[in-house]
């Protein structure tokens, strides 16, 4: 039913207050509450809830264990003079409607909102509206096709926020209990640990073997090409030392040089579907360099309305979807503004694709609103991080109804003794899709020149080119692979991706170095509790599954509280268990020290705190000093070097105590080991040609301290790390 905004106006006192009232609108944020508010006109007002008002309480766990776990609801703190603020304005309003977003959370804040407005009134009819994108056509149709709540994903949002309170309220305790006050574990989180730990085990555990690869100019003409040895007396070459390079290197270089073979081949590249969550939290971490964090938080202020011109618009549709499913009124968008502007890349029918099996596709994929938006245009009204993120998903979207790419290769066999070397060049024949690429334009469209040879033509060779290489061990995850390893499994969902990286970075179980996630002595020490205690907790299996069943309860195929019950009854014994025969590791993590307190004169100790370790008095708590811990000796003036953050964004560099008296600085990590040709500490670098190395930290040393602790031949010196220290650093 159409909620109805005209009629006819009573007369007197009583029809004039009737007049007045309005149609209240409750949405998430204020800044979706004021790109809402243009699109509706007067006769609505547009208020934001700010996120849940009602949530579990945070001292206690809130859970009645013996009634089917039935919730403890409460006001959040600090959130009831807003909530009565919301109650007042809906009792003055002659309808309310609830536009928290479509999904679990957003379903939940609408329920709790419902029942908070209807205990202090049962006459204003309340209803809910949904959408995908905010855009004066999506709003004002949500607006006149109001629907109900859905109590069966408000179950599954009570299930899930129940299930993590049980695991958090009861292995949190044994944590403070049994390792260090303050620690918590999460449910999925601890998965996510799990797989972070496991991957540092295999990057810990590889060496890394030597291996060589041998180049050599060919010269034709007047052109020099230069190619690879693929094949060596009719087997791939494994080159595994110098020696055995030098012995080739003496068996072809007086040999006759011939072009035994030129293959050509074509590949048709077919343009990606729109993006999905984790798909444009992967492409914005590996293109743009940004955090899952940093790029939902953008997608949220795109998505909630930004000023263009004199109009609020919503630039992309809802950020939180696992599906690449698209509208068709979008498609027939799109497909008439490619018509308009690459018409030759237009296929004749539009593109399909399918969402996969896990995928609940209840938002449609990450596009933009309106096509005709270009990057370019709205490029003025956007920051530049805005702007980038807009990009990609504007690209992505317009590409994807395009016709395909086509590429060709080019590859010449060089024929030199028993040896075969090879050169291939690759040009974009037909740019298809890529003619609307910029910001996602891969290495196919810029392709590598062909080479102008001819089978059996004659080449001089002129030089060779042997490289050392060493085998790579498998990666740390970074915040891209492991929201492209939780998506695989079926851990989490879109809108949880990007929290369970921050809850890890924030409770010191994991950092993050070179944009790779690495944990920490404690994140190392909790997890192996977890997998020794509680495997099926941090069973990635386990937790899928889990997953799949508060799915089931979105879709009404089993109860919640079943659910929880058949988790928590042997959950809980195990809790109990562990809590009676498990040993405590209180105080394993500090460590004494050499340092004496200034203020007292009592030792120092090494302890683990929040955000790593730090000395603290051992006189504690009569002395309550605390410092960080030197890490090297100043190279200027004999002090101490530690660790440091600049102001405002926090990033971490390393600088003298003695300060401001040294201003000596370095953006590299010192180590505790010497370099043997200066005397000056070695820092820790990284770089994507060598990986993690360490290098002296005087500009003018050459030393190059490899993972395997040898000396290398390559200049390494850290210029530039040692400078003044700028003002607000």
């Amino acid at each position: 039913m159409a909620v109805k905004t005209e009629g006819k106006k009573e007369t007197g006192k009583k029809g004039k207050k009737s007049a007045n009232k309005k149609i209240l609108v409750i949405v998430e944020s204020p800044a979706k509450a004021k790109t809402i508010e243009k699109y509706l006109g007067d006769f609505y007002t547009v208020k934001a809830s700010m996120g849940h008002l009602i949530d579990l309480p945070k001292s206690r766990m809130g859970i009645d264990v013996t009634h089917d776990f039935e919730p403890e609801y409460i006001t959040v703190r600090g959130r009831a003079k807003l909530l009565k603020e919301l109650q007042g304005d809906a009792k003055k309003a002659n309808t309310v409607l609830l536009a928290s977003d479509n999904d679990r959370e957003g379903e939940a804040i609408a329920w709790h909102l419902r029942n908070a407005i209807s205990a202090k009134t049962d006459k204003v009819p309340i209803q809910r509206i949904s959408f995908n994108e905010i855009t004066p056509v999506a709003i004002k149709e949500a607006v006149a096709n109001p629907s109900t709540i859905d109590e069966a994903k408000v179950n599954a949002q009570k299930a899930r926020r129940v299930l993590d309170r049980l695991v958090g309220y009861n292995l949190s305790p044994l944590l403070w209990k049994k390792v260090k006050n303050g620690l918590s574990a999460g449910r999925v989180q601890s998965v996510a640990l799990r797989l972070i730990c496991d991957r540092e085990r295999e990057v810990e555990a590889f060496i890394p073997e030597e291996y060589w690869t041998l180049d050599a100019d060919f010269k034709a003409g007047k052109s020099v090409y230069t190619a690879q040895l693929v094949l060596w007396q009719g087997n791939k070459p494994e080159l595994r030392t110098e020696t055995e390079v030098n012995l080739i290197k003496e068996q072809v270089k007086n040999a006759e040089c011939v072009v035994a073979e030129i293959r050509e081949t074509d590949k048709t590249i077919k343009p990606k579907p729109p993006f999905t969550t984790s798909q444009l939290q992967q492409t914005g971490a590996n293109r743009l360099g940004f955090t899952s964090k940093k790029t939902m938080q953008i997608a949220q202020q795109l998505y909630e309305g930004v000023n263009i011109g004199d109009s609020r618009v919503g630039l992309i549709t809802y950020m939180r979807t696992d599906s690449v499913r698209v509208s068709q009124i979008a498609v027939d968008e799109v497909r008439i503004w490619i018509k308009e502007n690459f018409p030759k890349e237009l296929p004749e029918k539009q593109a399909e694709y399918s969402v996969g099996k896990k995928a609940q596709d209840a938002h449609e994929a990450i596009r933009p609103t309106y096509v005709g938006y270009t990057p370019e245009k709205a490029k003025e009204f956007l920051t530049k991080d805005q702007q980038k993120l807009y990009t990609i998903i504007w690209e992505r979207f317009v590409s994807s109804q395009m016709s395909n790419s086509k590429t060709r290769t080019i590859s010449a066999d060089i024929r030199a003794g028993d040896g075969i070397f090879r050169i291939a060049g690759t040009k974009i024949i037909e740019k298809g899709f890529y003619k609307v690429m910029k910001l996602l334009a891969s290495k196919d469209e810029k392709g590598v020149a062909y080479p102008s040879l001819k089978t059996g033509e004659k080449v001089k060779m002129e030089s060779f080119h042997p490289e050392q290489h060493f085998t790579q061990g498998p990666p740390r995850y970074t915040d891209a692979s492991i929201v492209k390893t939780l998506e695989e499994k079926g851990i989490g969902r879109p809108s949880t991706y990007a929290p369970i990286i921050s809850v890890l970075l924030d409770r010191y179980y994991v950092t993050r170095s070179n944009k790779q996630l690495v944990p920490t002595v404690l994140g190392k020490m909790i997890c192996d509790m977890l997998v020794e205690y509680f495997p099926h907790i941090v069973d990635a299996d386990f937790t899928a599954s889990m997953e799949t069943k508060l799915d089931e309860v979105e879709e009404s195929h089993i109860l919640w509280p079943d659910m929880i019950r058949e988790f928590y009854d042997p959950f809980k014994d195990q809790v109990e268990e562990v809590g009676k025969s498990l040993e405590s590791f209180k105080g394993s993590l500090d460590e004494q020290t050499d340092y004496v307190c200034e203020k007292c004169g009592k030792p120092m100790v090494k302890k683990l705190g929040r955000f790593g370790f730090f000395l603290a008095c051992s006189g504690f708590p009569e002395c309550r000093n605390t410092k960080s811990i030197p890490l090297a000796k100043c190279p200027k003036c004999g002090g101490d070097v530690v660790v440091r953050k600049t102001r405002g964004r926090g990033k971490e560099f390393y600088g003298c105590t003695n300060y401001p008296e040294c201003d000596f600085i370095s953006h590299f990590k010192p180590t505790s080991q010497i370099c043997p040709k200066c005397g000056q500490f070695l820092v820790e670098k990284y770089d994507k040609k060598s990986g993690s190395h360490k290098a002296c930290i005087n500009s003018a040393c050459d030393y190059l301290h490899s993972e395997d602790g040898e000396e290398e031949g390559v200049s390494a010196g850290v210029s530039g790390s040692i400078s003044a220290l700028k003002d607000g650093e």
